[in-house]
């Protein structure tokens, strides 16, 4: 059925099914988790970054809060792409033949992008963060004892967000070919996406220069990496409405 023929009825049904896909694949996923909470907290707590760490169970549910979360978070990491294709399934409906080929393949670029966002947090930015951090409380001649769910919620809290971040150019991509924006649009808005960033950034990071800069200048430069792509994006929307507009002539001539 074209989505210009669906009711909004026959949309929310749709989307109401995309939902369910995703629900039932998240169940699946998650059970895959559970198997790999244990061996990944195993490695992550023999990681250079923690092996100096004491890491103390401050409550009874400590263990299980870390396990739970390793589970989810490993679940939704599987079910990354089976989210990222129902999206797309769910919007190509109202797009041109060409147009479902060439945002189909944003999915596989999504997933990478996502991946390296978390590779980009937990092996640069994260062991600056600890290093600092303990550098601080030796300074302070604070004695250092961490509950180990405090230091991995502190680990998702840097890392997850950096693989959401990295989906900007595939997100200006996929918006650019629906003609959403243009490359015009997002560099007369960069001063503003700028300061959103920054405003990111000082959310993300500790108060201090070196490692707010560490966030900020990836981040600036990844926006303008997507105006890059939001420009090749764009001429190639062009070229293929002049095409379709030619072969439109030809048929009616």
């Amino acid at each position: 059925m074209n989505e210009r023929d669906m009711s909004l009825m026959d949309h929310i049904a749709e989307l109401r099914r995309r939902i369910l896909i995703i629900v039932v694949f998240f169940a699946i996923a998650l059970v895959v988790g559970f198997f790999l909470a244990t061996p990944m907290i195993t490695y992550l707590q023999g990681a250079p970054t923690a092996q100096d760490l004491p890491m103390n169970a401050f409550k009874l549910t400590d263990p299980l809060r870390v396990y739970m979360t390793f589970a989810f978070t490993s679940a939704f990491i599987l079910v990354f792409p089976i989210i990222l294709y129902q999206l797309w399934a769910f919007v190509s409906p109202g797009l041109h033949e060409n147009e479902r080929k060439a945002t189909l393949a944003y999915i596989p670029i999504a997933f990478f992008l996502f991946l390296g966002g978390l590779s980009f947090a937990y092996f640069i930015l994260f062991p600056f963060l600890i290093q600092f951090i303990g550098g601080l409380a030796e300074r302070l001649h604070i004695n250092e004892l961490y509950g180990i769910n405090e230091y991995f919620t502190f680990l998702f809290q840097i890392t997850m967000p950096f693989g959401v971040l990295f989906q900007l150019p595939v997100v200006v991509m996929f918006l650019t070919r629906l003609g959403i924006v243009t490359p015009e649009f997002l560099r007369s808005v960069r001063k503003y996406a700028f300061f959103v960033l920054l405003v990111v950034a000082g959310f993300i990071t500790p108060p201090e220069l070196i490692s707010h800069l560490m966030v900020t200048v990836p981040l600036l430069l990844l926006y303008e990496f997507s105006i890059w792509v939001s420009h090749l994006t764009y001429r190639k929307v062009q070229k293929l409405e002049k095409l379709r507009q030619e072969e439109y002539r030809q048929e009616e001539g």
